[in-house]
């Protein structure tokens, strides 16, 4: 019988772009704080559904995140990446680990979860909480940037309820609109690229409708309300 495998907590340090690693060598001198924000610039629709944020942070950013194990593993793998030794700087990441315990010196402000904002308005915020992480701030923006597809789906399906709504309204009988929180129903599972997508994609449709086959949709609403 193979034994069972735990769940391995992916390294956050592992988590960004290649040109992250050496950014913090390219801000003006004497940087010491940061302050980024996420909008929508526009697009097909005039609203964007925000949600998602809770669960990245739950996941991937809360308590301690910054290990020596991870730094290592880290220091390892961009050698090999880069081919040189020269780009990844393991200090900054040393230091978060002695002065924070591991726990990222970062404030992250947001719209309440599922609230529709018009495109052009500010969605998120973060900065760093510590003048020597001033760099952290835009390290995280590639893995916060996933933030991006649940918020796709969850806006897709609210437009696509305004539509359903608009025609229960004009041909459907009187009491028929009961139906109309099930008449989208999620399969989603199926299609999407890994667990991980169906779980969070399943969980941005269930804030419009209570229609889903995607079991994993319920399973990340525990990850996120209960954790």
């Amino acid at each position: 019988m193979i034994p069972s495998m735990l769940k391995r907590k992916e390294n956050l340090i592992l988590l960004a772009d290649a040109y992250k690693y050496s950014h913090h060598k390219l801000y003006y001198p004497g940087t010491t704080k940061i302050y980024s924000y996420l909008e929508s610039r526009g697009g097909k629709f005039e609203e964007t559904v925000f949600f998602g944020l809770q669960y990245f942070i739950k996941e991937y950013l809360e308590g301690q995140v910054i290990t020596k194990e991870g730094i290592d593993e880290a220091e390892a793998l961009m050698h090999q990446v880069f081919g040189r030794n020269d780009v990844f700087d393991r200090s900054i990441f040393d230091y978060i680990l002695n002065a924070h315990g591991g726990k990222l010196p970062v404030r992250i402000k947001a719209v309440p979860e599922g609230t529709a904002v018009p495109v052009h308005n500010l969605l998120m915020t973060i900065e760093n909480t510590d003048p020597r992480c001033f760099w952290l701030s835009n390290f995280l923006e590639s893995l916060l940037m996933q933030v991006w597809y649940p918020m796709t789906v969850a806006t897709l399906s609210r437009e696509i309820k305004k539509v359903i709504n608009k025609y229960y309204n004009a041909t459907a009988s009187i009491g028929a609109e009961a139906g109309i929180d099930f008449v989208l129903n999620d399969f989603g599972f199926r299609g999407v690229s890994s667990v991980e997508s169906g779980g969070i994609g399943g969980l941005a449709h269930l804030i419009n409708f209570n229609g889903s086959d995607t079991i994993q949709a319920s399973v990340f609403a525990k990850k996120i309300l209960w954790c």
